[in-house]
């Protein structure tokens, strides 16, 4: 039996989720918006309530094209209202609009939303070195200056402890605990 990070439980979703995904790297623009929309839906639930909603939101949200939804008008976020799929909530619908305005604009100053996010951590994932939960921080230095930028470029959901859930999210930090299986392995990823 493996030895996970105690916060997946269970569940085969969450299970799924913390073995393949949480923490690895993620280079690509349209799931680096994705992860940052869902950790902004996430506020206030539980994340295992947000996995069970992706698919769903793929489908609401045109799979996360900054430009489909930077062009949203009163319509869409009406339909994303009534969609039962999705958390209806009209503060969070309406700032992953928003964000994705912001997303366009970042990629024309920086290339990519990816270069953007990446220059916190100057490129490179962060080690930890935790051995409990306990130890986890809910928000670091970093992810209060992430936090402080995003806000003044307009985004919304983006407080510091948000981003830092969305930086282990994505792999720029690695605080998969020592005791897990994925911290030796994410240890020496080096990415697709």
């Amino acid at each position: 039996m493996k030895n996970r990070c105690t916060w997946c439980g269970s569940d085969p979703l969450y299970i799924a989720y913390h073995d393949d995904e949480w923490g690895v790297p993620v280079h690509d623009d349209r799931r680096l918006f994705e992860f940052l929309i869902l950790e902004g839906a996430q506020a206030g639930l539980s994340w295992l309530t947000i996995l069970k909603k992706r698919e769903n939101y793929r489908n609401a949200f045109h799979s996360f094209d900054c430009e489909t939804i930077a062009s949203y008008t009163e319509t869409d976020v009406s339909r994303l209202l009534s969609d039962s799929g999705i958390v209806r909530n009209r503060l969070k619908i309406e700032s992953a609009i928003r964000n994705a305005r912001g997303v366009i604009k970042i990629q024309d100053e920086f290339g990519s939303l990816d270069a953007y996010l990446w220059r916190y951590v100057e490129g490179v994932p962060k080690p930890n070195e935790w051995k409990s939960m306990a130890e986890l921080p809910a928000k670091t230095e970093i992810s209060d200056m992430m936090s402080k930028d995003l806000k003044k470029r307009g985004f919304n959901f983006v407080g510091p402890t948000i981003c830092y859930a969305f930086m282990q999210a994505v792999g720029m930090v690695n605080d998969h605990t020592t005791d897990c299986f994925r911290h030796e392995e994410l240890r020496t990823f080096v990415g697709p």
